[in-house]
Parts: C-alpha cells; structure tokens; sequence
C-alpha cells in the first residue's frame, strides 16, 4: 500500500519532465526558425480544431492549421501547428520562418521573442512547483508512514 504513494506521484513526476521537455524543444525551434532569416510563403492547407474537457470541467478548443511551402532549395515541406491565427482559413498564404537543417519544425507564427519568453517561462515555472509538489507529497507519506509503523493513521 505504502508503494503506491510513491508510484503515482513518480509517475505524475515524469509526465511533467516529458511535458517540461516538450516545452523546451518547442520553444528552441520556434527561436531557431526566427533566428535563422530563412523565410517562405506558405499556403494554409487545412484548419480544424480540437477540443478537451467537458463534462464538469471547461471545455478548451485549440486551432491547428497544416502549411506547404517550398524551401529555397526547391524541398517541398509541410508541417502543421497548433493555436495558430483565428483570420487564416484554408488557402490563404502566409510568411513562415524555418532552419535549413530542419525546415518540418517551421512556424507561421511572427516573431515575438518576449511573449515565446513569458509563455514558456510560466508553464516551466508551472511544471516545476508541480514537481516539487509531488516531491513533498512523498516526503511527507515517508514521514506519516515511519511514525506509524507502516500503517496510515
């Protein structure tokens, strides 16, 4: 009994890691795309949506759209990325910044060093309270359990 107040919140502990991760890797190559002055026009290929939640709990919808465009070395590329511009519907074209080593990781989202900054910055911040959290929580379960001989109160 006493495993599994360490199981789950390991458990919940390494799927904020992962998140924390995605976090980091996304927001390296979104950088990278600004940076790198390498810049194409795409045409918006599909939007849809997708939703979350329900129930008793709020429902959340985040927009995706699928781009192609054509690299300056004649590489055809298409990607898709989430929470995009509500105005770009299917057909429209617009600017999208890429690497040369990795033009599938492009974004059409318009540089905004301070706002990738802030978002990123609060959801690590989220994660890693979340992480010291559980962290806390094992501890004190060590503790509740080693005073009372293995047996919850």
């Amino acid at each position: 009994m006493e495993m599994l107040f360490y199981i789950v919140p390991l458990l919940m502990i390494g799927g904020a890691v992962f998140m924390l991760i995605r976090v980091i890797g996304r927001s390296r190559d979104v950088r990278s795309a600004w940076n790198s002055g390498l810049t194409a026009e795409a045409r918006c290929l599909r939007t849809y949506t997708t939703t979350s939640g329900g129930g008793e709990t709020q429902v959340s919808t985040t927009l995706h759209h699928v781009y192609e465009f054509t690299t300056r070395e004649g590489r055809g590329v298409r990607f898709e990325e989430s929470n995009g511009s509500a105005t770009v519907v299917e057909g429209d074209i617009v600017t999208v910044h890429y690497t040369a080593e990795h033009p599938e990781r492009a974004t059409a989202h318009a540089p905004a060093r301070g706002k990738l900054a802030a978002e990123s910055g609060c959801l690590l911040a989220f994660l890693g309270v979340f992480i010291i959290g559980c962290i806390i929580f094992m501890i004190v379960v060590r503790t509740v359990f080693s005073q009372a001989d293995g047996f919850l109160p």
